[in-house]
């Protein structure tokens, strides 16, 4: 008997594996919404002007709120600083930050030159020069960091500063355990279709990852100002082209995303997707030890939800239901609560329903990419020359531009 899921933020027991996860989610909320978190609202949280990139660590907090886990916004060795520093100009010759970051304790720590800059071992060519960085406003905020826009060497970029927990020195190890693994994926992972990571730096306090800056924002925000609106078919089919070749490389590499969803997938200014959010994959021959909470309920594999072990196909499930968002324009499992969308994939076998005048080929791609059996599943590669056909297909034959899901249809099938 399958035991329905358990929605608690991470479901398990209170070993390390669990712990780490408890605080790799990457969920955001607009900064000044100090609302808890409920569990729906983790696949529609949206940072507060697009862009951005890699993953947050938020541990069932409300983002400004009383109960929050952040200690160093408070830390009483931090409120000195913003005395010893013209926040405008340059900070000791380290960068430069805006003067509304007067008061945020996260920038400071960074920017503190009392305090070494320490780069990562066997990762020393990609530490930072904070001299040649400057800090805008943050866009997005989590337990236990924030998003900042910002320039390094004169180009965009996406900066995350993630704060030491003071108090528990084991929560410390693991945050350092991820921030070094999500450090060693991204100077690994070079790909069009892969954000590009600039570099990385630790500070006593905080740590520090500089990514890219997409100014697309995300598929998820963009098919939201769209209002449900279809996104125009041969843009859909490139965009998802862009996300199997990007897959198809990471999968490539041995490594496993785990949560593939639109969230995570950013539209540069030329409208190319770059798939983000690397703080929360693993590799692949660490699949028995993994836990299955780290990803969305509304994209995750129904193995994950049942904490079976898994593998690579997880994230080819995970491209069924993207796939499906971009030739509709939907939200997946849209009249459900994330917690009925994970229950109704386990164990009803609930999928989101095809439009009927969807083209065949990427019906077929969506149906097999989502099968609750694994193997049934095409990797990658495969999924790559179906869209490949159905590109050809649709520029050669096909004159409608747009698919839409019709709203009086049943938003799911069994």
């Amino acid at each position: 008997m399958v035991e329905g899921p358990k929605f608690t933020g991470i479901i398990g027991g209170d070993n390390n594996e669990n712990n780490f996860y408890n605080f790799t989610q990457g969920f955001y909320q607009k900064l000044g919404e100090g609302s808890n978190m409920s569990i729906d609202s983790v696949g529609s949280l949206q940072t507060s002007n697009g862009g951005g990139s890699v993953s947050m660590s938020v541990d069932n907090s409300s983002v400004g709120s009383n109960d929050s886990h952040t200690i160093i916004l408070n830390h009483p060795g931090l409120k000195t600083v913003t005395n010893n520093y013209s926040m405008g100009h340059s900070v000791l010759q380290l960068g430069k930050v805006s003067h509304a970051l007067n008061d945020d304790a996260l920038a400071q720590a960074l920017m503190d030159s009392r305090y070494p800059t320490e780069g990562l071992k066997n990762y020393d060519e990609w530490t930072i020069d904070l001299r040649k960085l400057n800090m805008g406003m943050a866009f997005a905020q989590g337990a236990f960091g924030k998003l900042y826009k910002g320039t390094y060497n004169g180009e965009d970029v996406a900066i995350k500063i993630l704060e030491r927990p003071e108090n528990s020195p084991e929560r410390a190890q693991l945050m350092e355990q991820q921030f070094a693994q999500e450090v060693m994926m991204l100077a690994t992972l070079k790909h069009l279709n892969i954000v590009r990571f600039i570099g990385a730096c630790r500070k006593p306090m905080v740590w520090c990852i500089v990514t890219e800056y997409a100014k697309g924002g995300s598929v998820r925000q963009f098919l939201m100002r769209r209002q449900n609106r279809s996104v125009p078919l041969k843009l859909a089919v490139k965009q998802a082209l862009d996300v199997a070749r990007g897959m198809a490389y990471v999968h490539g590499l041995g490594f496993i995303h785990r949560d593939l969803k639109s969230d995570n997938l950013l539209i540069a200014s030329d409208k190319s997707i770059k798939i983000a959010d690397f703080g929360v994959a693993r590799i692949e021959v660490q699949t028995e030890g993994m836990t299955p909470e780290t990803g969305t309920y509304r994209w995750m594999a129904p193995e994950m939800i049942q904490h079976r072990p898994y593998n690579q196909k997880v994230d080819v499930y995970s491209f069924g239901i993207v796939l499906w968002e971009l030739i509709t324009g939907m939200l997946p499992f849209q009249n459900m609560t994330a917690v009925q969308a994970a229950f109704a994939v386990v164990n009803k076998g609930v999928r989101p329903i095809i439009p009927q005048d969807c083209l065949p080929v990427l019906g077929e791609i969506m149906t097999r990419c989502w099968d609750a059996n694994p193997g049934v599943r095409p990797p990658f590669t495969e999924v790559v020359r179906m869209l490949e056909n159905a590109e050809t297909e649709i520029m050669t034959n096909v004159r409608k531009a747009r698919f839409r899901c019709c709203m009086t249809q049943p938003m799911t099938t069994d």
